[in-house]
């Protein structure tokens, strides 16, 4: 199952449209609740760029003006409501999102493919130095995520749990990597030590 191409891609038009969902608001209305629900942790959220995504949802027939609301000589706050080609592609792309794996494609691997441009004694320590920081994270996120669970029922933290386990699994196998390369066990870290030692491609790397 192929992701539908959709004549919106950004991430934020999506959180607008289930955000509007609820209820129809006013864009500075939609940026409050975003942040109050705590959506600014799993979507990159830029404050001053929403007005745009709302001006091209509306372009696209996903939202339209519902009212305008004048009080005293407050400037005009004009009212978007969802439309129902809007409930369809906001339902259509979630739905996609949830069910078919998408490519991406995250800095740290993008790293990790280059890494053999470092000695392997720095790359140890730049490891170490990471793996630190995401212990601390782990340990940070469980105390946040336990504090949350006190008040919010587990369907609005299932994206902190998940946060959370990513972390987790990712200090795991850095934990692991680290391992393999101080025990020189790691296929290839003999020629990779002699390569940045000599200056001379091994043979099996070419």
């Amino acid at each position: 199952m192929a992701v539908k191409r959709r004549k919106l891609s950004n991430p934020l038009a999506l959180a607008v449209l289930v955000t509007l969902w609820q209820k129809p608001m006013h864009p500075y209305e939609i940026a409050q609740t975003l942040r109050r629900q705590g959506k600014d942790t799993s979507t990159k959220i830029n404050y001053g760029s929403l007005y745009t995504v709302v001006q091209s949802l509306e372009k696209h027939g996903f939202v339209e003006v519902t009212d305008v609301e004048r009080q005293g000589n407050r400037p005009e706050r004009t009212v978007y409501g969802l439309t129902e080609a809007g409930r369809v592609e906001m339902t259509e792309w979630l739905s996609d999102l949830v069910a078919v794996p998408v490519k991406e494609y995250p800095i740290f691997e993008t790293a990790l493919s280059l890494i053999g441009a470092l000695p392997p004694d720095d790359a140890v320590r730049l490891l170490e130095e990471r793996l630190q920081g995401l212990d601390m994270e782990v340990v940070s996120g469980r105390a946040a995520l336990a504090k949350l669970c006190e008040t919010l029922p587990r369907i609005f933290l299932v994206e902190v749990e998940y946060q959370l386990h990513m972390v987790e699994a990712q200090a795991e196998w850095v934990r692991g990597l680290l391992e393999e390369i101080e025990k020189g066990s790691l296929s290839g870290v003999e020629g990779w030590r002699t390569f940045h030692e000599t200056g001379e491609l091994p043979p099996e790397f070419t």
